[in-house]
């Protein structure tokens, strides 16, 4: 009876196994590392595993009932979960076999679950999986993935960006770079709703802003109003909300409210320093202002938005007919004595 022969043993070089596998283990009969592949060796970092015990680099997590490498040879063909004592977080998959003709063993190790983790804490690349490893596939899908996820971030970063820059625009002034009527009739509504705080609001009108337009042009009335804007946003604090909200008229929020005293020093303020000559290229133009001024706190109970505007604008037109340069307060439309100050120069 012919007995057939075994078949010849291949003996593969460590650069053939680093090449093929190179998440390999290769180990003596006592169970200490001789080599490991090169990307097995990026996993177990500064760590210098050669000549050290299996199981002293490795936790053993399956089979839960092996405790040394004898009973680890005995498992010889069977899937092992194992994990660096370095990088516990990682999860590997292998599998033991003996060595043709030697009494050492060899592990072949894979990433399985812990893929992601793996290349994105050590940065694998391709070249660091055998060409034959579906990892590699996983790795093109998961390079794709992160180029796809960073693109939509920056398509949403950008997007969101030009939402909020349109939605600034919509409530912005282009030519003074104030806030505009939309913006102003927003934050009102919300002040008079929510009730959060009383405030102050002051109409401004420009006087003689149609002579400057008339003689020297829209040109010199544009810089006019860009001057305005500077100055209401130079004398106002940081919580105050100026907007132009028509041709020559502004409304400025004063929030939280002041006193009647101080309200009427602020517009005093204001008319002092718009009618200073404002130099346009070789001219010399001059303007006034005309402002009315209300407070939430002269209303019995909150008022609505039409209110408010109204006596506001009331307020205003009272200034306006007593003279160039004048405020005047209103108290649910009327004016407070004693708040008027003599007419500006």
């Amino acid at each position: 009876m012919n007995v057939a022969a075994p078949p010849p043993a291949i003996s593969l070089s460590h650069e053939v196994l680093d090449s093929l596998m190179p998440m390999h283990i290769v180990l003596d009969g006592a169970g200490q590392i001789r080599h490991v592949g090169p990307t097995m060796a990026k996993l177990l970092g500064d760590t210098s595993a050669t000549g050290q015990a299996l199981l002293d680099v490795f936790d053993l997590r399956r089979p839960a009932d092996v405790f040394d490498f004898a009973g680890l040879r005995k498992r010889a063909g069977q899937r092992l979960s194992l994990s660096p004592r370095s990088a516990d977080h990682l999860s590997l998959r292998a599998v033991i076999m003996p060595l043709a003709e030697e009494d050492g063993m060899i592990l072949d190790v894979s990433l399985g679950l812990s893929f992601a983790r793996a290349v994105a804490d050590h940065a694998l690349t391709l070249h660091d999986f055998s060409p034959c490893d579906q990892t590699t596939e996983l790795l093109y899908l998961h390079e794709a993935n992160s180029s796809t996820s960073r693109l939509s971030r920056h398509l949403s970063e950008r997007l969101q960006a030009a939402h909020a820059a349109a939605e600034q625009q919509a409530r912005t002034d282009v030519l003074t770079g104030l806030s505009n009527r939309r913006a102003m009739d927003d934050e009102l509504e919300h002040l008079l709703n929510s009730r959060s705080q009383d405030f102050c609001l002051l109409h401004l009108d420009l006087d003689l802003f149609k002579h400057v337009n008339d003689t020297y042009g829209h040109a010199a009335g544009d810089a006019v109003l860009v001057e305005v804007g500077r100055i209401l946003t130079q004398e106002l604090r940081g919580s105050d909300l100026p907007a132009r909200v028509g041709g020559d008229e502004f409304l400025v929020l004063l929030r939280p409210a002041v006193s009647n005293e101080i309200a009427g020093r602020i517009a005093t303020r204001l008319i002092e320093r718009i009618e200073r000559p404002i130099r346009i290229e070789e001219h010399l133009c001059q303007v006034s202002a005309s402002i009315g001024v209300v407070s939430t706190c002269h209303y019995d109970r909150r008022p609505s938005i039409e209110k408010v505007l109204a006596d506001v604008d009331g307020a205003l037109y009272q200034a306006k007919n007593a003279g160039r340069g004048r405020f005047v307060i209103s108290n649910l439309g009327g004016r407070v004595p004693g708040d008027e100050p003599p007419r500006a120069p």
